[in-house]
């Protein structure tokens, strides 16, 4: 049984691991290996998840079984309006899906954000498992935007967005 826990510092190359064998089996048929190796190598390096412990406003979780981590998440305010709460990072291991670990770690989620009114995301449109899971879960489809710079400069996303109740 997995447990939803915030990240400690001594989870992050156990979380490495994880999102480079998730992103590879979401991915690699949508962007190619050497893309998404550059995504990952971007977005998750070890730098980058450690800052993420740190951010303010934000939340880093990880289902844990005791032996190994079967899910993260991150989520952080968005700094233009703290009332939002964007979702930058929800997976879960493929030798882990239909468990429950995404809607466990979802739901944790969104308690750790009092005050905030709505929750945002971005999702490859053609990754229909992702999509339904986050309909299944209250979001709606707000728009389709391509990325214009960074890492992800010329990936089409969808927009997603849910409600929050307030505390």
């Amino acid at each position: 049984m997995f447990f939803v826990r915030t990240a400690s510092r001594g989870d992050l190359e156990k979380v490495r691991a994880l999102l480079a064998d998730a992103f590879h089996a979401t991915y690699d048929r949508f962007y190619g290996p050497q893309k998404v190796q550059d995504l990952l190598d971007g977005w998750s390096s070890p730098a980058a998840l450690e800052r993420r412990l740190d951010a303010k406003g934000s939340e880093f979780l990880v289902a844990d079984d005791g032996k190994r981590i079967g899910g993260m998440a991150y989520a952080r305010r968005k700094d233009s309006r703290p009332e939002t709460v964007i979702l930058h990072q929800l997976y879960v291991h493929p030798d882990c899906h239909r468990q429950g670990i995404g809607r466990d770690i979802f739901a944790e989620l969104e308690t750790c954000f009092p005050g905030a009114d709505r929750m945002e995301l971005e999702v490859e449109p053609r990754n229909e498992q992702a999509v339904a899971f986050y309909a299944a879960h209250g979001f709606l489809p707000v728009e389709e935007i391509v990325h214009e710079s960074g890492l992800a400069k010329g990936l089409k996303v969808l927009v997603m967005q849910k409600p929050l109740e307030t505390f």
